[in-house]
């Protein structure tokens, strides 16, 4: 027979053996909850299919990404604004979702006279962009145009010369990050930038998280 300290001691250990086993199935049972109580992303629109050229060299599009969960996005690699800050976060996700998830990263150029393949790979590099999985896209003017405004819906003109801030301030474009799901759907819009006062960047790297792994996680489960 154990002494009674022993008895004690047992019993101690098994009632927060059981308390902890039971938070934890509390937890699981609340987060299961959540999950089925979440709605479906809605449909925002169908993207229409394009090809352009990679950061490779090589003939890239929508073929190439049926069955996958990507996100897409439009920079310039001579812009000194939000361009180096939208291609961190997408960085921060690559870094963030396993390699073997279908999820791909997306990013055209609005300036493909000066982005080539070689610019944007070099562009890449510098963001340690796995060309498995990120694409860095440029192509003639009206290619980028059709992609960009008509298949992606994202914002890309010519800044008038009057209202450039500096030589390398060229273009008015989109700064949000489409999310297509595997059918080719756009089903949500991330923001990358604050409407009005730039927060810390950790700030924004936290809103690209929250905003963006839940869709990712949502659209893989479809």
């Amino acid at each position: 027979m154990q002494p009674p300290s022993k008895r004690v001691e047992w019993i101690v250990w098994g009632a927060i053996g059981a308390t902890i086993a039971g938070i934890v199935a509390a937890f699981i049972v609340v987060r299961w909850r959540e999950a089925s109580r979440r709605e479906p992303l809605p449909v925002l629109f169908t993207v229409s299919d394009f090809s352009l050229t990679n950061q490779s060299g090589q003939r890239f599009g929508t073929a190439d990404l049926r069955g996958k969960v990507w996100l897409a996005g439009i920079i310039f690699t001579r812009c000194g604004g939000p361009c180096p800050r939208m291609t961190q976060r997408l960085a921060d996700l690559q870094a963030l979702i396993p390699a073997t998830q279908p999820v791909r990263f997306v990013t055209l150029t609005t300036d493909p006279g000066h982005d080539t393949p070689p610019v944007l790979d070099a562009y890449a590099r510098r963001f340690k962009a796995d060309p498995a999985r990120w694409s860095f896209l440029t192509g003639t003017k009206a290619q980028i145009v059709a992609a960009a405004a008509g298949s992606l819906k994202l914002t890309a003109v010519d800044k008038d010369a009057s209202k450039m801030e500096s030589v390398n301030d060229l273009f008015i474009h989109s700064t949000i990050l489409v999310a297509v799901d595997k059918l080719g759907r756009a089903r949500a819009v991330i923001e990358t930038e604050p409407p009005d006062v730039l927060p810390p960047d950790e700030t924004l790297r936290a809103m690209i998280r929250t905003n963006a792994l839940p869709i990712i996680d949502q659209l893989l489960k479809e």
